[in-house]
Formats: C-alpha cells, structure tokens, sequence
C-alpha cells in the first residue's frame, strides 16, 4: 500500500538546506499495524507529514495505493487526503463551538455530502467507538480520553485506507492510553492500515511491526508479535 524508494527530504536554512530523511526506503501492506520509533530529529514528524501528503518530498519515490505521490497540486493533493486518509493527533484538533457529531462529520462536508447523510453517519461513527451517550457535547465537555475517540471517529467516517496518527496517546493517562490503543487495534483488525508515531515503547510493543528512525534513516525495522490488551492470541 506504501512503498518508498530512497526518499530524501531536506528544509532550507539560512546556511544552506538541512537534510531530514536521507535516503528512507520502506514498504507497508495493507492491513499492517505500525510504530515509528525514534528521538526527536530523527525525522519521524517530517516522514508522517510526507506520508500524509502534508508536506513534499525532493527526491526518489512515494506511491501510495498504487499512485506516485509527487508534485500535486494542492487540490490533488487534498483530494488524494480525502479519499485515503485519516489523521489522529495528539492535541485532537477538535473544533470547541461544534459538538461531537458535528466534529465528526466535518470531513464530510469538504467531500460534498449532504448535512442529513453526514449527521447520520457521524453519529453511527460515534456508537462504533462507544460515544453513543456523548454525542451532542461540545469538546469541552468531554474527558481527553473521548476528545481523541471523536477524534479517531472523525478519522475513520471517510472510510479511508489509511490512518495516520501521531503520538495519539501522548497527553493521555496509562488506562486511557491502553483504551485508545485498544481501538486502534480493532480498526486494524478489521482490515484498515494503521501508522502510529509514538516515543511510547509499550504502544510500539502492541504494534505488529517497529520502525526506528536515527537522523533521518530507518535503524531498524522490527516484525514481532504484539503484546498487551487487544493484542492477537
């Protein structure tokens, strides 16, 4: 689903451009569930936003699905973002005057659906990760542990083929962590490809697969069995 090919990305400074990813080669299937590990700097911020199509790349190659990702306008590029992709952030990203179902539909709005269809399969959306009961509250009513469920709902409502989420756990509790993540693991087990940046070893450790980034290139790319709740027998 994810194939990179020597991939180089650097930024422009003042004294000259600053190389971030230096030649990363990686390749995801469908269906995988994986961690990307790595200290700050080493490129892992840089790499989800290339991944998301958020950010461009300078050389080698990105296809996603399929398609080469390279040098999009930036109406392909959200339409590319639309149909395949769903972001989790660690900050939720919620908007404080709309309330959960409403959050949740958003990205319905930007692919033209209807306020009644959108409404309807927000609210289905929400019952799927249990906020049934929390679907009229504004953001301000609700704990960070259900803030990054409407999150993850608002995520998953596009039916994309990805989810990317970045250090999802990180302004949680251990037994909200272990809830959120508890979720994400059943996303992937009904077959959605998931993608989690986290400095959290025992998030990685429930992941099927561990990516390390050292400045800016993969150290170690670990296939394991997942440990801890919700992980396969």
């Amino acid at each position: 689903m994810i194939t990179l090919s020597d991939l180089h990305k650097a930024y422009p400074t003042a004294g000259g451009p600053l190389p971030v990813l230096k030649g990363i080669d990686l390749h995801i299937d469908e269906g995988e569930l994986v961690a990307i590990m790595g200290s700050s700097g080493s490129g892992k911020s840089t790499l989800l936003n290339v991944l998301g199509i958020l950010d461009g790349y300078d050389t080698g190659a990105y296809e996603l699905d399929g398609q080469l990702v390279r040098a999009l306008s930036e109406a392909d590029a959200a339409r590319l973002r639309s149909r395949a992709i769903g972001f989790v952030f660690q900050s939720f990203h919620l908007l404080a005057h709309k309330d959960a179902t409403e959050n949740v539909a958003l990205p319905l709005y930007y692919q033209g659906i209807g306020r009644a269809e959108r409404m309807r399969r927000a609210r289905q959306m929400l019952v799927d990760v249990g906020l049934a009961d929390r679907a009229d509250h504004m953001p301000g009513q609700l704990s960070g542990g259900q803030k990054q469920r409407v999150a993850i709902a608002r995520a998953l409502v596009t039916q994309p083929r990805l989810i990317l989420a970045d250090e999802p756990t990180g302004a949680l509790d251990s037994t909200t962590s272990d809830e959120i993540m508890a979720l994400l693991q059943r996303v992937n087990d009904q077959g959605m490809t998931v993608l989690i940046v986290t400095h959290e070893h025992d998030i990685a450790a429930r992941c099927r697969r561990v990516v390390h980034l050292k400045d800016g290139r993969i150290e170690r790319d670990e296939r394991r069995e997942p440990q801890g709740a919700g992980a396969a027998p």
